[in-house]
């Protein structure tokens, strides 16, 4: 006995279309761009009935605030720091989600100014420089400033943070 193939899903109208985007806001922080993306996405699946217009609806979500990239780029930033990513791999983080430079800008101070603590909160997570359980060869420390530069560090910062060594004291480093 075989079973019936699903029927396919109706093709979009406006109405729908913007159901649709209603959905995915109220589900996902999500950027404009990545908004018309998805949007995009479902026409190219369903096809569409009628003329519709994803860039006006995506402006309007944006004018009634369902969907902010400022606000998105303000979240993503201090999720990624507290993580501890560093700025470069942040700012592709938020490039990658479409955030304008504007956007993405005005967070560039915030991550200058945290680069540091960033680097010092993935060397404690990833057990790295003064966080390390016990000393490591010069072959171990490459590879822990290769992973500091992966995470977006500057290769000046990550050298120093492996190079520290932990003292008695959980906020004061020798280096």
């Amino acid at each position: 006995m075989s079973r019936d193939p699903r029927r396919p899903l109706p093709p979009l109208d406006q109405p729908a279309l913007e159901r649709a985007a209603l959905r995915y806001v109220e589900r996902y922080a999500t950027t404009r761009a990545k908004l018309v993306t998805y949007l995009n996405r479902k026409l190219r699946e369903r096809g569409s009935e009628g003329p519709v217009d994803i860039d006006t609806l995506a402006d309007r979500m944006a004018e009634l605030r369902y969907v902010d990239d400022r606000a998105f780029a303000e979240a993503r930033v201090a999720s990624m720091t507290r993580r501890g990513l560093g700025a470069r791999r942040v700012q592709d983080a938020l490039r990658h989600a479409g955030v304008g430079a504007d956007d993405a800008g005005a967070f560039r101070d915030t991550l200058e100014e945290g680069a540091e603590e960033a680097a010092l909160a993935f060397a404690r997570r990833k057990r790295i420089g003064p966080f390390a359980t016990a000393p490591v060869e010069r072959d171990r420390r490459e590879k822990q400033i290769a992973a500091m530069v992966r995470a977006g560090h500057a290769p000046a910062l990550a050298r120093r943070i492996v190079g520290l060594e932990a003292s008695g004291d959980d906020t004061d480093w020798e280096g």
